[in-house]
């Protein structure tokens, strides 16, 4: 199993402060020191609810300009918003900052007002064939091939992008969530899936990377398929230590996602009723109570919360079904000093969920001997 670290921080400050990224930086170049495969940077909705990140390529940018060896994706680059040309630049520029350490996460996109941005808006509608084709158009252009394009004078140019990628062929995960198909699609492009457990139980999440398996084997491609899971996440030494320490940062955090979730419900047609769902209908003490049981959902069913039993508990669990990688999200609003102390026991984790011989420069993030936890996977 594979470890990495998620970043999609609110932005709940009224005015610039300073330090506001220091968390992200200072985070990922432990998980560099640590042996964790990834860090993944979020594009933004114009919205609280990730706004640290407007651009993941300017905060993977930051990063590779300060780690060595942990990957770099994006989680991920709502591809129909943008141009494939400058999507394959920008990551480009950051493949070569980072010595080749760059992949894409990618997503058809689901927030309307996301695109405000772009020029094509009249495409809000069909973003699932433009994102298809975005990602045939971002493969080329990362391997070299001319994508041709008119310039003002109606003259026909054949584009190649620069600065040229270290890497020969880009590294891409497809974020997936409720649709089946999607799932479907990233195993028919041989692309890896970035997934999460909002709106989805793990048994239903298994069936879909049966379907996603299944179409990469029928594709016949190399390597093997990954799936990339994102968990909420901090480990201590107990669950109701965990809980008293996570539980109101946690509610703050669904409390900022929930009107942007309920702006999505209602922009989905087929949801009977959507277009009258609203959080200012709602009473507070109503929202409380979808609070606390959003919490209570996340903590005990979909989340790497708690001690280190319950989360090697839940590693096993997902392995079981299939995930190759867990994108442990670590900013979601715990004091940041009392994070950066929890990532140690993370690694605690980690190091025991993948109980095979490690180099000798990692040796020293093996648990002690007498650790319950470590007790536990050596019975």
């Amino acid at each position: 199993m594979e470890f990495s670290l998620f970043y999609f921080a609110n932005d709940d400050a009224a005015d610039a402060a300073p330090g506001r990224y220091e968390f992200i930086l200072d985070s990922a170049r432990w998980a560099d020191r640590n042996g964790f495969s990834r860090v993944w940077t979020p594009e933004r909705h114009f919205h609280d609810f990730g706004g640290l990140s407007p651009n993941p390529a300017v905060l993977a940018a930051a990063i590779a300009g300060t780690t060595r060896n942990v990957g770099i994706c994006s989680g991920s680059v709502v591809l129909p918003l943008h141009d494939p040309i400058r999507v394959a630049e920008e990551w480009a520029m950051v493949d070569n900052i980072s010595g080749g350490r760059v992949g894409l996460g990618l997503a058809c996109g689901w927030v309307p007002n996301d695109f405000v941005i772009s020029d094509r808006q009249a495409l809000f509608e069909q973003r699932k064939d433009v994102f298809a084709e975005g990602i045939d158009t971002l493969r080329d252009l990362w391997a070299g091939r001319p994508h041709y394009r008119s310039n003002p004078q109606g003259e026909s140019l054949a584009v190649t992008t620069m600065p040229r990628p270290l890497q020969p062929e880009l590294p891409i995960w497809i974020t997936a969530a409720a649709n089946p198909e999607t799932f479907r699609q990233a195993g028919e492009l041989g692309a890896g899936v970035l997934t999460h457990l909002l709106g989805q139980t793990l048994q239903g999440l298994a069936d879909k990377i049966r379907i996603y398996r299944q179409a990469w084997e029928a594709a016949e491609h190399d390597g093997d398929p990954r799936v990339t899971l994102m968990l909420h996440t901090f480990v201590g030494d107990s669950d109701e230590e965990v809980r008293e320490i996570v539980r109101e940062p946690m509610r703050r955090y669904l409390a900022s996602s929930l009107n942007l979730a309920s702006a999505h419900i209602q922009s989905v047609p087929f949801i009977r009723g959507a277009q009258d769902i609203s959080t200012g209908d709602l009473t507070p003490e109503t929202v409380d109570q979808v609070l606390d049981a959003s919490f209570e959902k996340y903590f005990h069913m979909a989340s790497l919360m708690g001690s280190f039993e319950k989360c090697l508990d839940t590693v096993d669990e997902i392995d079981a079904i299939g995930v190759t990688e867990i994108a442990c999200l670590v900013d979601f609003g715990v004091a940041p000093d009392i994070a950066m102390a929890a990532l140690e026991n993370l690694n605690v984790v980690r190091v025991l969920a993948n109980p095979k011989p490690l180099a000798p420069a990692r040796a020293a993030a093996r648990a002690d001997a007498n650790h319950p936890a470590a007790q536990r996977r050596s019975a």
